[in-house]
């Protein structure tokens, strides 16, 4: 386990997650807000879609297993309690990531485009989960999430990569980033090149360009969200053992 400041990450040993049928007292406690926050953001970038996606609320750490509950709600809901700061405690942001890994080693990250939700920032592909997630017996399942979101943002197909087991998690106050190792068997600049052609031929990709890591000085401090700058020193630190 390693710290940044008030952010942990910690090697796992499993993820158990599910669905819960409690629904969200805060989402629903303050609509008003919430919608006067989406016509904001909808004014500003119309191509937001109020779509469902799911938030995190119970959450446990214990010996490597990471338990996470989530509730369903919409996206304009999430996206308010994001932007106001995680105000809910009992509640969070908690997502699975596809820690990108070419053949020299080196991490791979997608800048997002102007359109979305985190126009600019750089971090790995990645999504919140949704209830397309859900498995029949109410697991969400976040290893497809990851194989999903990395073939949308980068054109990767899950038979292309070795989707490792190894998972990481880092806790960053409300956000719950879950790293699964994604080794690619091509070069940094071979997968940059690819995944930058495929941004091309997109209509509107998700992506705006391609970032490589090789070390610690090229962590982006200004567009890298705190708990990936976390993430990348304490996996370049582990690779280097």
């Amino acid at each position: 386990m390693t710290a940044l400041a008030e952010v942990v990450v910690s090697r796992l040993r499993s993820i158990e997650a599910r669905l819960v049928d409690s629904g969200w007292p805060w989402a629903r406690e303050n609509r008003e807000p919430i919608e006067a926050h989406w016509r904001k953001l909808t004014a500003g970038a119309p191509a937001l879609y109020n779509g469902r996606v799911l938030v995190r609320r119970r959450q446990s750490l214990q010996d490597g297993v990471l338990s996470l509950d989530y509730v369903e709600t919409d996206y304009a809901s999430f996206i308010a309690f994001r932007d106001f700061g995680f105000p809910d405690p009992t509640s969070g942001n908690a997502f699975a990531m596809a820690a990108l890994r070419a053949s020299d080693g080196s991490y791979v990250l997608g800048e997002m485009g102007s359109h979305t939700a985190n126009a600019g920032k750089v971090y790995f592909p990645a999504g919140t989960p949704e209830p397309d997630d859900v498995l029949a017996d109410g697991t969400v399942d976040l290893a497809g999430s990851v194989l999903r979101e990395l073939e949308e943002e980068t054109g990767l197909r899950p038979e292309e990569v070795d989707a490792t087991d190894k998972w990481d998690v880092v806790l960053a106050g409300g956000r719950t980033a879950m790293m699964r190792e994604v080794r690619v068997p091509m070069t940094a600049e071979a997968l940059r090149d690819r995944t930058r052609s495929f941004i091309a031929g997109e209509a509107r990709p998700e992506l705006a360009d391609v970032r490589i890591v090789r070390g610690p000085e090229d962590i982006d401090t200004d567009a890298m969200p705190v708990f990936m700058q976390a993430y990348l020193r304490f996996a370049l630190t582990r690779g280097q053992r």
